[in-house]
């Protein structure tokens, strides 16, 4: 895959269905996609905040055990992806896979306040992730086929802050109840239930349907055409650019240690009391929220390599404050804002990236391909890190994760880059 390919007029012209050119603003799918992901992730940050604090502090786990139940939290969604993809795909209606998924998760957050032994909890939040992985892919082809193909980067970094927005009000939600509940932790699994439901009753509503969805071209049924068999998309790996944009994220995810790891860590360095843990993902978000259209556009304008990249290197100086700098007030927000910028220049860099590879009858395939190399290797990452963590302590485990991260940066800057060295034309969508 070159990211460094840049979307041109030129280019989304020749996108079936959509031969205006790039229009200024984003699609309403896009917007009501972005409002049912700002709700949900409220939900799930919820969640997520408090627990690497609830598993280590309050049910006593070690790290390699909290690493374990991190990895399954990200791994589990990694293996549906694929599956929530294809039949996306199969079916034709991309709405209908990614309303399963948001309902699979809100049912799994009341049952957090059953959950107290490592088996259970892995049960439940293995339940949650793979909601996560089924809506995943047919969430994001809806953005992707809404959108020229010049404008992905924007679209996908609208969708990301307004997603993002919902990350930064769900930490913040939950320090607000844990600070007012009695029993804090079980009030905040009861209210992320509800905001959970709330998100499924937004998509259900106002999300428009496959005749919508699909394009102007799409059939009217879904007997129009015949239905996508597996063999398709497995076909989508024989297309070299798609083999080395999928190749390089699972490169790069095998050394990107879990944001649960890097509030721990910045706790410790920094001497930040456990009242405040739960703020930590919040300023990750804000940044997050600051920067991904922005960043978006960048990459629509200088090219997607360089956006991509440049968020790795500033990951890695975030591990570097990690390992070295002293302890100052200053320690924290400087973290924060590289591991915030870290995820704008990167995030919804990565499928925008697909908008000129995969063909529209198999777009949340190929997102299922990319987005699953790229959980599978951070779930292993979570595992490493954990074990690395209990037998040589967090500094040499973080030493080696930037190791790693330098060299796997390097790789997949040779990798991404154009062939012959000059930049591509821009191709028709679903060239190989």
């Amino acid at each position: 895959m070159y990211l460094t390919d840049r979307s041109t007029p030129a280019r989304a012209d020749t996108a079936r269905g959509r031969g205006r050119g790039p229009r200024r603003g984003v699609a309403p799918v896009v917007l009501v996609l972005g409002t049912v992901s700002l709700i949900t992730d409220v939900s799930s940050e919820m969640v997520t905040a408090v627990l690497p604090l609830y598993l280590v502090s309050r049910l006593g786990f070690s790290p390699l055990g909290f690493g374990a139940l991190d990895g399954v939290y990200n791994g589990v969604s990694a293996l549906v992806q694929l599956t929530g993809g294809h039949l996306a795909d199969r079916v034709r209606n991309h709405k209908l896979l990614a309303g399963l998924g948001y309902g699979l998760s809100a049912l799994c957050k009341p049952l957090l306040l059953l959950a107290g032994s490592i088996g259970t909890l892995g049960t439940v939040l293995a339940l949650e992730r793979t909601g996560k992985g089924l809506r995943t892919a047919p969430r994001d082809a809806m953005i992707s086929l809404s959108t020229p193909a010049a404008n992905q980067g924007r679209a996908f970094g609208v969708h990301r802050a307004m997603d993002t927005t919902g990350a930064m009000l769900g930490p913040l939600a939950a320090f607000l109840i844990l600070r007012a509940a009695a029993d804090g932790y079980d009030a905040v699994f009861g209210v992320s239930a509800c905001v959970a439901v709330l998100g499924v009753l937004v998509l259900v509503l106002f999300v428009p349907g496959r005749r919508r969805e699909a394009g102007a071209d799409a059939p009217d049924g879904p007997d129009g055409r015949p239905p996508v068999r597996v063999r398709e998309a497995l076909a989508l790996l024989r297309l070299p650019r798609l083999r080395a944009l999928a190749g390089c994220a699972a490169l790069l995810g095998l050394t990107t240690v879990s944001d649960a790891f890097v509030y721990l860590l910045l706790q410790r360095r920094a001497g930040i009391g456990e009242q405040w843990f739960t703020l930590l993902p919040l300023g990750t978000a804000a940044v997050f929220l600051l920067l991904a259209v922005p960043a978006g556009a960048l990459a629509d304008l200088i090219g997607r390599r360089t956006v991509f990249l440049a968020g790795h290197v500033g990951l890695l100086v975030a591990y570097a404050l990690l390992l070295w700098a002293p302890a100052t007030p200053v320690l924290a927000p400087a973290v924060l804002a590289l591991h915030g910028t870290f995820y704008a220049a990167t995030d919804g860099v990565l499928p925008a990236a697909l908008a000129g590879i995969v063909p529209e009858e198999l777009r949340a395939s190929g997102l299922a391909i990319v987005g699953t190399s790229q959980a599978l290797a951070r779930f292993c990452c979570s595992l490493a890190f954990g074990a690395a963590w209990t037998v040589w302590g967090d500094g040499p485990a973080l030493a080696g994760s930037a190791v790693g991260l330098l060299v796997c940066a390097a790789v997949a800057a040779v990798v991404l880059r154009p062939a012959g060295g000059t930049r591509r034309p821009p191709q028709p969508q679903g060239s190989g």
